[in-house]
């Protein structure tokens, strides 16, 4: 049996042997061959313990703030998370979980289905559901917004970053539309291990924290078990808050957004009589460099639209 590092057994739904980690990633192209590996991925995998680099800045106290939810009114609405049936914490991701500083004790079964199922809020979390519209496929979709998750709130770091914990899954919102606000256990597991393959090789990512399943029934092409993922992402700003407004000819919302983009994520900026313009040349920059570093492994996102 091959032997997987502890590190990428962190991706795996606890309890599962190599041989099903292994097919699990296979699923994703990543494969053993005879002799030898033909996947980078693969390869660190198989034999790297290689830490993650985002580090929370050493021991803290679990915090969050609402920056999303104080400084931009009119941007989203408030409103909690619909519990699953019966949730159950099922897998959590502990390499980054030890980099965020959370407490393993949230981890716990008397703990994790109501932390990262949406039914306990931890102290400064204001849970909402963002509104945004964009390009689908390349034609104009109008309003769209998070129609199956909801931002809990920004965890408050050591080092004076934060980081979104958004809810997905967490049930039916104002822009739901015709969906039932629900994700499925297999859609989670996949999200889970896709984004930790995109960490591994160096690829700017968003992460997965957890995974809860529960006995809730949700209808897809089968009947399937509706679950929860708790993503991790410096921001949930996205190219389709900017659209909305610009198309509502709202161009003092346009401008109140980038101001809080700038603020938080490119601070060095803000005073900057130049402030747009270095901010819309670096984010071409990065979001070339970033799909120019998926080809380079071959991933296809697939549904590369501006609200997503």
């Amino acid at each position: 049996m091959t032997q997987v590092s502890p590190y990428c057994q962190s991706l795996m739904v606890a309890g599962v042997d190599d041989d099903i980690a292994l097919q699990r990633l296979s699923t994703f192209g990543f494969s053993a061959m005879q002799g030898g590996l033909d996947n980078p991925f693969l390869a660190w995998c198989l034999t790297s313990d290689k830490p993650t680099t985002l580090k929370a800045g050493g021991p803290m106290t679990l915090s969050f703030t609402a920056h999303w939810h104080d400084e931009l009114p009119g941007f989203y609405t408030a409103l909690k998370p619909t519990p699953l049936n019966n949730a159950r914490l099922i897998w959590h991701n502990t390499a980054l979980a030890a980099d965020l500083a959370i407490p393993e004790t949230l981890f716990t079964p008397e703990q994790g289905a109501g932390v990262f199922g949406g039914e306990t809020l931890l102290p400064g979390m204001q849970p909402l559901a963002q509104v945004y519209s964009g390009h689908q496929f390349g034609v104009w979709a109008g309003q769209l917004g998070d129609g199956r998750g909801i931002l809990l709130g920004e965890q408050q770091l050591a080092n004076g970053q934060t980081m979104d914990w958004h809810l997905k899954g967490a049930g039916l919102t104002p822009y739901s539309r015709m969906g039932d606000g629900r994700a499925v256990l297999r859609s989670t597991i996949r999200e889970s291990l896709a984004s930790e393959a995109m960490h591994a090789l160096g690829i700017p990512t968003t992460r997965a924290l957890s995974i809860v399943t529960s006995d809730t029934p949700v209808a897809r092409e089968t009947m399937e078990q509706g679950a929860m993922l708790i993503r991790i992402a410096q921001s949930h700003a996205r190219f389709g808050h900017f659209e909305h407004f610009y198309y509502r000819r709202e161009p003092e919302k346009v401008r109140q957004l980038a101001d809080f983009v700038i603020n938080h994520y490119w601070p060095q900026w803000k005073d900057d009589a130049d402030k747009y313009i270095l901010w819309f040349r670096d984010v071409v920059a990065r979001t070339a460099s970033l799909i120019a570093s998926w080809q380079t492994v071959g991933f296809a996102h697939g549904v590369m639209n501006t609200d997503n």
